[in-house]
């Protein structure tokens, strides 16, 4: 049944238009950070990544790209793409989608956002919301560039039914388009 109402889901979800992705302008525009206490790895540090902690009332901000959590864990790789995992009794994530006068806002426990592909994962008590529609979980992916998400309940333990476990979906019915008469010629 699980599956079923998954698969279903996921059908939906593809029928979703594709022009509308994150507000691209995002990326080129300076990450502001607030935080009660931070640390910060020097430029010139060995390894593979550059790691920075933020802790207390955080808000992270990037254009219309907004992350706030209790912690967040900010790493930049040698080719300036940054990853943050954000920690929370609910973190948040809003940003702005591209061409349209509307968001997408996810909250859940951990927030993890990868800016190289492009993604946002969503651990525990997971929430997504694109527009008027919503999807509830344990678990969410979302893929920006693809305007594509994936849901996962909790796994029902043997002989407990736990009502929060199951995915929850409101999908807003399309808008169409009028049907297209052909146009009649006249003779003149």
């Amino acid at each position: 049944m699980m599956k079923r109402l998954l698969t279903l889901l996921l059908c939906l979800c593809c029928s979703f238009p594709v022009i509308s992705l994150a507000e691209r302008a995002d990326r080129d525009k300076p990450i502001h950070l607030e935080a009660d206490r931070a640390t910060v790895e020097d430029y010139k540090r060995k390894g593979e990544f550059r790691t920075s902690i933020f802790i207390g009332n955080v808000i992270l901000t990037q254009g219309t790209l907004r992350i706030q959590a209790d912690k967040v864990i900010m790493k930049e790789d040698s080719t300036g793409y940054r990853y943050a995992t954000a920690y929370g009794n609910l973190a948040s994530f809003r940003e702005k989608r591209d061409g349209l006068d509307e968001y997408v806002e996810a909250w859940s426990k951990r927030v993890e956002y990868d800016d190289k592909t492009n993604k946002i994962e969503l651990f525990g008590n997971a929430r997504l919301k694109r527009g008027g529609d919503e999807v509830v979980g344990d678990y969410i992916t979302y893929d920006i560039t693809r305007d594509f998400f994936q849901v996962q309940g909790l796994a029902k333990q043997k002989n407990d039914e736990q009502p929060d476990s199951r995915v929850r979906a409101i999908i807003q019915p399309r808008t169409r388009q009028p049907a297209t008469q052909p146009i009649e010629e006249t003779d003149k």
